[in-house]
This record gives structure tokens, C-alpha cells and sequence, in this order.
């Protein structure tokens, strides 16, 4: 697998942009080592640029006659490699050199049809769906991986989504003609195609682990067999003898769920449910972190963002600049980890510091591409600056083609969070896997 050519641009006039973003594509595409002959892009508009959606995928698509198959959608920001786009009209296009017998196109009106294997998908979806949690894990359960990453569109506009795939898209799209609002769509890709995923939290617990005893719809009433408010408060160091003070440590504060039972965390040597905080500090996976949204005196209650039953680990957790910064490192380094053998030859290991040091991709990095689905309540200022979300990523992981955007939602595993990452990169060798 060649790396991807990927290509961003900004202008007030969108055949600007998308000339821009043509002229990158076309020279990347020429260099070696990248994809020439790509069939799958992924693209990724801001909302100013929303109500001309079909004029960009047709321009774009007749200029790119070789690339067959096209899905995306919009964001209020988008990304890529080292840079973020808010608030201004933008546009990221990744070009995919994919087999196209290890892929398929779907969305509402040309969905997934039973003759692929899914091993799992990118899914971009309308906020505006109903019971996309469910649909979600739907989705993720008719994979083989039971994993799908991608997010909920996010515009201040028309919401849409494209979706265009070359196997039989006449027939299925009919007039829509790739252009989308509702439902969900993505690409499916099967087992050949080598993905690694992670999700960052950016958070960082505050409390010991806690197994909900009892609770109210979302309302959590007690918390290790005692008052869910009182622990609150001895958790936290607050006293409601000053109001005051409790109500801005509680409004800084948020709890980190995993529903009960969830085999997902349990053991695999004697079936026991695994801590939801890792022994290095940080949020495992399936948990689902949610706000507080207020406080119940009466039943000595907290209530949070969610349902919550008997049984589920609540943790009390904080969102700050560094734990946000120090989480996506994190997850940046598990995937090097993961994707960089452990012994290298001399000669390789010191291009490959020099690639890190001059900002060039280098093959022994394995990355051909990444996909990169932030939050809108993250972004530059969350983490200190402009852009500094996506340079972090670019330092911690290389000058890898990376596009992606700021969701209403973060989709990973079979889950729908809030305030996370997730990052997914696509493996330039078949022996990787999901994790």
C-alpha cells in the first residue's frame, strides 16, 4: 500500500480551494512512493461551503476521473496534517489506493449490501438521526471487527454527507448523485485492509472507581452502597456549606461510565469486570465520559448526561489542557508502538529519526494514511492554540496524510462519545490489525 495523497486549502470562493487542493493532488501523485492510480477519497468540507456541496464532488470528481468512489461530509472545522480549518471555508481531500474488492461505498439509499464481508467501516452519520446509538451499534455488529470509527456531521448549515460508490452507483443513488442529508453513511472495508484506531478521552480521573448501587433513569442515587451525593462531595473535597465554591468544582467536573454488565471489560482469565482506569492513569476504551447536569438533595442524588443502571463503574473525572495533551500523545505512541517493528537495521533506524526530524514520510512507519475525528468542544484552544491539536498529532506521529473534522460526536468501537479523538490509521502492509 502506496502513501495517500491528501491535499487541503482554504478560499472564500470554493473553485479556488478546490484548485488549490487539485494542484497538491496531482504533484503528490506524480512523486514516488505515493498512490497513482487511487479509486476511493475521502473528503471533508467546513460548513461555509455547504450549500455547494454538489457543485464541489462534481468539479472535484470530473477532474479526478480515475477515483470511483467518494465519501465524506461536513464539519464547523476540519483537519489536516499539522493544520485545523475553523470557522473559515475549507476543504480536505485523501486519495485511497485501495483493491476494490476490499471496499464499498454506503449510505441510506445504497446501503451495505449482503454480498461484502465488513471487517469495519468509516461511518459518517447526521446528528439529527433518530436512535443513532442504536443504529450505531447496528452498524458495528455487522462487522467482523465489532468496530466502526468516524462521527456525526457538524454545521451551523445544511447538513450533509457524501456518499458515492462505483458499484452501481446509477442504479443506487439515483438522482441524489452523491450528495446526502440524514442517516448514515461511510465505507466498509474488508479484512485486507490493515487499520489501527485509538480514542483519547482527555481526561484524567479524579476519584477512585465507584460501582453504581442504585439509580433513577439519570440519576445517580447511591454509589458503593452510600449516598451517590455524599461520596460526591468527599470525592471532589466539597462541602455544600459553600455553595459557591462546590458549584464551580462540580461544573469542572464530569463522570467516566461503563453500563453493567459489559463483557467488553471483562477478564479474560476469570470473567471479573476490568477497573474502567488502566494502571497507567488513563480511561480504558469503553468508557463513555458524560457531564454532571445537576444535583438531586432530595435523594441525595447526582444526576448526569446519561442513563445509568445498577452495577455500572462511575469514575469522577476532569477535562484540563494537560490531560488532554498528555491522552493524545498517548494514544500517537501506541499506534508507533504498534506499527514500528521492534528491531530495526541500523540503516533504517537512523532514516527514520531523520524523517522525524525533517517532517517526511518514511515506509518503515508503515502509515499510508490517517483519518483523524476531533470534537467541536476540542480544537486548537483546548489544547493552547491554533492548530495545536493537530501538531501535537503531527510530532507524536510523523508527517503522515492525515484528513478528518470536528464532529457533533465521536464514533468508535460500537460507541457514540463526546469530547473525544479517534484517531485511525491505515497500515501500508496486510499483517496489521484492529485494536
Amino acid at each position: 500500500m502506496k502513501l495517500f495523497p491528501y491535499a487541503h486549502a482554504t478560499h472564500p470562493q470554493w473553485p479556488m480551494a478546490a484548485a488549490l487542493v487539485l494542484a497538491q493532488l496531482r504533484a503528490q501523485m506524480a512523486l514516488h512512493g505515493y498512490a497513482s492510480a487511487p479509486t476511493l477519497a475521502l473528503l471533508y468540507i467546513t460548513d461555509h461551503y455547504a450549500d455547494v456541496a454538489q457543485d464541489i464532488l462534481d468539479h472535484l470528481a470530473a477532474e479526478l476521473p480515475l477515483v470511483t468512489d467518494w465519501s465524506g461530509t461536513v464539519g464547523i472545522g476540519i483537519v489536516s496534517n499539522n493544520v485545523e480549518y475553523w470557522d473559515e471555508p475549507a476543504m480536505a481531500v485523501m486519495l485511497l489506493e485501495l483493491p476494490s474488492d476490499q471496499y464499498r461505498v454506503f449510505s441510506g439509499v445504497a446501503p451495505l449490501g449482503l454480498g461484502f464481508e465488513s471487517h469495519t467501516a468509516l461511518v459518517h452519520a447526521d446528528p439529527n438521526t433518530a436512535d443513532l446509538g442504536e443504529l450505531i451499534a447496528e452498524m458495528a455488529a455487522r462487522t467482523d471487527s465489532n468496530y466502526v470509527f468516524g462521527g456525526l456531521a457538524s454545521s451551523r448549515r445544511k447538513t450533509v454527507q457524501f456518499a458515492v460508490g462505483g458499484n452501481g452507483n446509477i442504479g443506487g443513488h439515483g438522482a441524489a448523485s452523491g450528495v446526502f442529508s440524514g442517516g448514515l453513511s461511510g465505507v466498509a472495508f474488508g479484512a485486507d485492509v490493515a487499520l489501527v484506531s485509538r480514542v483519547t478521552q482527555g481526561c484524567m480521573p479524579v476519584s477512585a472507581v465507584r460501582r453504581v448501587s442504585a439509580a433513577d433513569n439519570n440519576v445517580v442515587l447511591a454509589l458503593d452502597g452510600e449516598p451517590a451525593l455524599d461520596v460526591m462531595l468527599r470525592d471532589l473535597a466539597i462541602s455544600l456549606d459553600q455553595p459557591q465554591e462546590a458549584l464551580e468544582v462540580v461544573r469542572a467536573t464530569l463522570v467516566g461510565l461503563v453500563p453493567a454488565p459489559d463483557t467488553a471489560l471483562a477478564d479474560s482469565a476469570n470473567g471479573t469486570p476490568r477497573s474502567a482506569v488502566r494502571q497507567t492513569g488513563n480511561f480504558g476504551e469503553d468508557v463513555l465520559v458524560r457531564h454532571i447536569v445537576g444535583l438531586d438533595p432530595g435523594r441525595q442524588g447526582v444526576v448526569v448526561a446519561d442513563r445509568v443502571e445498577a452495577g455500572a463503574q462511575l469514575v469522577f473525572c476532569r477535562r484540563n489542557v494537560q490531560a488532554a495533551r498528555a491522552d493524545l500523545t498517548r494514544i500517537c505512541a501506541e499506534i508507533r508502538e504498534e506499527l514500528e517493528p521492534q528491531e530495526q537495521a541500523l540503516e533504517t533506524a537512523h532514516a527514520v529519526q531523520a524523517s522525524m526530524l525533517e517532517s517526511a514520510p518514511h515506509p518503515a512507519r508503515r502509515i499510508a494514511g490517517a483519518v483523524y475525528v476531533s470534537c467541536t468542544g476540542r480544537g486548537g484552544p483546548h489544547f493552547g492554540g491554533p492548530s495545536a491539536e493537530l501538531q501535537l498529532v503531527r510530532r507524536a506521529l510523523g508527517d503522515v496524510p492525515l484528513v478528518g473534522f470536528f464532529a457533533a460526536g465521536e464514533i468508535a468501537h460500537h460507541h457514540l462519545y463526546g469530547y473525544t479523538g479517534v484517531l485511525t490509521v491505515f497500515i501500508a502492509s496486510a499483517e496489521g490489525q484492529l485494536a
